[in-house]
């Protein structure tokens, strides 16, 4: 059984429409489209096996931006 991030994600209105035009958009940098499509799946209760299965990635991945967003919102998604 998975188990349950204490990340919790809340998306605002405004996160969301954000996180959705990055995850559409062709014209980004493919790991900021993937980013936005994790964040995405984390506010809807997916859980991380899932999303890294879904996203061709590792389990570890997913916690690390997932645990990013949870501290520095959208900054967080950014390259440093």
């Amino acid at each position: 059984m998975p188990r349950k991030s204490p990340f919790h994600i809340d998306l605002s209105a405004d996160e969301a429409t954000e996180l959705n035009r990055r995850a559409a958009k062709y014209t980004l940098p493919y790991f900021e489209v993937i980013r936005a499509k994790m964040i995405l799946m984390a506010a809807a209760g997916i859980d991380h096996d899932a999303i890294a299965a879904r996203l061709d990635t590792r389990r570890e991945v997913v916690s690390q931006w997932r645990q990013r967003f949870h501290k520095e919102r959208l900054a967080g998604l950014e390259e440093r």
